[in-house]
């Protein structure tokens, strides 16, 4: 199985295109420090030909044109199988109509971010106003297949599980199934990824869940719970938008140094971030501990 990171920064992209925080600042200015990214995506594919998305962002059409495969033999080719959301969050899913010229689209989503897609923001029905899409309703605990546009199967698996964390603010009721995390398994070498791009908060259960795979690729968000407070930039903690902050005593880096298993990435990281930045503190912390960085680009096979 063939994982690409299409985009590694939270919503709003690196720099954020209204914000001069210290790390958007260097980005701006000091680009060999601090390299632009595109918002959370992820693609998965075992022939390095057919791939699916792991959420749409709105930078989509760059990051299709990123995809490994051959040289189009035809005047259109659509390189996308299909795309799962781990949530309704605009963030992930306007890349859905933005991929209309597809003329058939397969969407893999938890009822509740089915309904959210529907009614909410509608996303769904303007997408089906272009192009045929098939929506394969995903089970909380349940592994299913993927499979490719023409019924085949793509070898790939994927099990959806829930996470602490809240529907979008635009939703209009919060259902079970509305934030998942997914396992995805390779068939045929048995390899195994687990994406968590939003996580309010990590418990034991789903660190012995995570801790099982070969790879995984974790919501990197906030370095503190205030740090969008002590920028002056918001009046909410990270605890408070669903994403428990990477540092202190009980932030995920520690919690996920303790697994021995799975390669650790992290990845969804805001544009204020301080480990965004080559050679900060932070960054090196995050190193010493045994964990990655993201960056858009990085690929790996298991």
């Amino acid at each position: 199985m063939h994982i690409v990171l299409l985009g590694t920064a939270a919503g709003g992209g690196f720099p954020q295109w209204n914000c001069w925080c210290p790390t958007c600042r260097a980005a701006r200015s000091a680009p060999h420090r601090a390299a632009r990214r595109r918002q959370s995506s992820t693609a998965v594919s075992v022939d390095g030909e057919r791939w699916f998305l792991l959420n749409a962002s709105p930078d989509v059409r760059e990051q299709v044109d990123c995809l490994p495969g051959p040289t189009p033999a035809g005047v259109r080719h659509v390189p996308v199988e299909g795309i799962v959301a781990t949530d309704a969050e605009l963030d992930h899913t306007l890349g859905i109509v933005l991929l209309r010229e597809a003329r058939h689209l397969q969407l893999f989503v938890t009822r509740a971010v089915r309904l959210i897609l529907e009614r909410d923001s509608r996303i769904l029905p303007m997408t089906q106003a272009f192009a045929r899409v098939d929506v394969h309703e995903m089970q909380l605990g349940q592994s299913i297949p993927l499979r490719y546009r023409s019924g085949e199967s793509s070898g790939i698996t994927i099990e959806p599980f829930q996470v602490p964390a809240g529907p979008p603010r635009f939703a209009r009721e919060e259902s079970p199934g509305h934030t998942v995390g997914l396992i995805l398994m390779d068939e045929g070498s048995g390899g195994s990824c687990a994406y968590v791009p939003g996580c309010g908060e990590l418990d034991q259960a789903m660190l012995d869940r995570i801790g099982e795979t070969d790879l995984l690729l974790f919501d990197g968000t906030f370095w503190t719970d205030d740090e969008l407070i002590s920028l002056g930039i918001g009046d909410s903690r990270a605890r408070e938008m669903d994403h428990q902050p990477i540092s202190g005593a009980d932030g995920s880096l520690s919690q996920l140094a303790t697994l021995s298993r799975p390669r650790k990435v992290y990845t969804h990281i805001n544009n204020t971030n301080p480990m965004l930045l080559e050679g900060s503190p932070q960054r090196s912390l995050v190193e010493r501990a045994g964990i990655e960085v993201g960056s858009d680009g990085m690929s790996f096979s298991i």
